[in-house]
This record gives C-alpha cells, structure tokens and sequence, in this order.
C-alpha cells in the first residue's frame, strides 16, 4: 500500500549552488497525490512543482524542476532518494527558496528525520512502473541502461584520473532497507579543479568541506576522510535511486550506469516512456510491494552521523 509521513518535519541549511538559507518542511499528503514542491516565497503564480521526469531541466551538475510558469527548484535528487528509500509515495515539500538544503552532501539526514516521524499506511496500492524490456541511452562515453528485473536494482561504474576515486563500480538490490543502510550516507564528491571552475561560473556558492567530499589527486581534502572506501560510487546510485523516482512512482527494473550522471539518467527516463512497450504501470501485488525501496528499513541500521 501507498505511504505518507506520519507528521511533518522540517529542514535547515544552505543550498549547494545558490549558497543562500533555505527552510524546508515536508509535510504528510493524502494517496495518490505523488511527491510535489511548492515555493512558498513565490506569491504571484503557481507555485507547485511535481516531481516528475519531463519537468526536468537537463542541468548537468544536479536534478532541476521547472513548471510551466518557469518556476523552479534545484537539487532535489537526495530528497527524492531519501523519499523513496523511506517508502514515502506522497508528500508535499515546502520550501521558502529555489533550492533543496544541501545538508552534509548525503540523504542521510533526510532519512533520519523521516523515519524519527514515522510513515503510515494509506488505503490505495502502490503505482509501479514495471520495465518491460531494455533501453539503453549514451552521451560522451557515458551509459545507462534499464532492463526488466522483479525489483530495483541499481548498478554503477565509475572511473576517475584521481587516485582517491579512481574506477568503482557496485551492484545492489534496494529492497530490505538496503539504501538507507548502505548508501543514505554517502555524500557529494567533486575534485578541487572543479570547485575552482564552478565558482568561477557562479555555482556551488555553498559548498564546503563539510557537505562534500572533495579530492585532489590522491588526497581527500574533507577532514575525516571517507565514510566507505567506496563512497564516491555509492553516491552516484543514490543520485540515480533519486533520479529515476521521478518516474512518477517506484521502477521495478534493474537500473545499470557507466559514467552515467542527471542529465543521462533523466534521458533515459523520457527513452523509457517514450518507447511503445517499454514500460507498463501495475498496482502493485503484496509481493511486488515487498522488493521495493523503504521495505524493510529498520531504525537501528540508519547510520548516525555526527
């Protein structure tokens, strides 16, 4: 069955590319209203904005939604994440600002203050998208690939000059609480020239060495160093788990990325829906409700991060 948070909760911080204060709440929605924002400092126009793929402006360095009044938000894939790694299908997200807080660069405190509220059962069965058979689209050298899977599956490579990366790849199936156990806490990363080139264009204004991981050939500049050896690629698939919830509900479907980032994934997406036969949503049966994300999750597991 379709789940919403038991009560609201809400976030503080900065944005990531903006570098301005944001307030943030997430509050319960009623079944089958979806996962939508709305810019609560926007007071002439409309205001709300759904998470949903073909709203999505292909910027290269984070996940931006804009509606038909040009309103948008920005870099809200680690909400997305959290949202379906909780098993949350309804929420209505407030912000009084274009972007979503930046946090510490993961999910993770997404994910603690959703689960400290709880979510609770709505009377509507999930709405999945059941991949039917494999699209593949490719950029640049970059990959991404789904194909049909009983679950969701998520498998990514990566392949960096930088010794602290290097080349990663991982495999994982989301089901059991395996995102927010295993991948919630995996932060941002990105190397010292590109921080110096993106402020040079006015972007990541907000980034620090708190809220992302930033290298610089072999060495990790973040104090404290990485919290899984492969921290850089487990950030990729929660990016990707983020992305790909933007389907409008859960993929049942094995998701494969080769250098893949927003842009690639979200391609895909629309290659998905696009292509006659490709995808079909189904009511999902008790079974098919059990291998998807937030099933599963126990508090005890979420990592603490101080």
């Amino acid at each position: 069955m379709q789940h919403t948070l038991k009560t609201s909760v809400t976030f503080q911080g900065i944005g990531l590319h903006g570098g301005k204060p944001v307030r943030m709440t997430l509050r319960p929605a009623a079944a089958g209203h979806g996962i939508w924002f709305k810019r609560t400092d926007i007071e002439i126009g409309d205001a709300m904005i759904p998470a949903i793929y073909d709203l999505v402006d292909r910027t290269p360095l984070c996940t931006r939604l804009v509606n038909a009044a040009g309103v948008s938000v920005s870099t809200v894939e680690h909400i997305m994440a959290a949202l379906a790694g909780c098993g949350v299908h309804n929420a209505l997200i407030e912000l009084d600002g274009p972007e979503v807080p930046i946090m510490d660069g993961s999910s993770v405190e997404f994910v603690r203050g959703i689960m400290a509220r709880g979510v609770r059962q709505q009377a509507a069965p999930v709405l999945a998208y059941e991949v039917l058979k494999a699209v593949t689209v490719e950029k640049d050298g970059a990959r991404a690939t789904l194909m049909p899977s009983d679950g969701l599956e998520i498998e990514f490579t990566i392949d960096f000059e930088d010794a602290a990366i290097g080349r990663q790849t991982r495999r994982m199936n989301m089901r059991n609480g395996s995102f927010a156990r295993e991948l919630s806490d995996s932060r941002t990363f990105c190397r010292r020239s590109d921080v110096e080139a993106m402020r040079a264009n006015g972007l990541a204004l907000g980034g620090t060495l708190e809220n992302a991981v930033v290298v610089d050939g072999d060495e990790i500049l973040t104090p404290g160093g990485l919290r899984h050896t492969d921290e850089a690629v487990r950030h990729k698939m929660l990016d990707a788990l983020g992305d790909l919830y933007m389907a409008g509900g859960p993929i049942l479907g094995c998701y494969v990325g080769d250098k893949a980032g927003h842009a690639l994934t979200n391609a895909l997406l629309r290659t998905l829906f696009e292509t006659p036969g490709a995808v079909r949503p189904v009511l999902c049966t008790p079974e098919q409700a059990a291998r998807l994300p937030g099933q599963g999750l126990i508090w005890s597991e979420i990592p603490q991060v101080a």
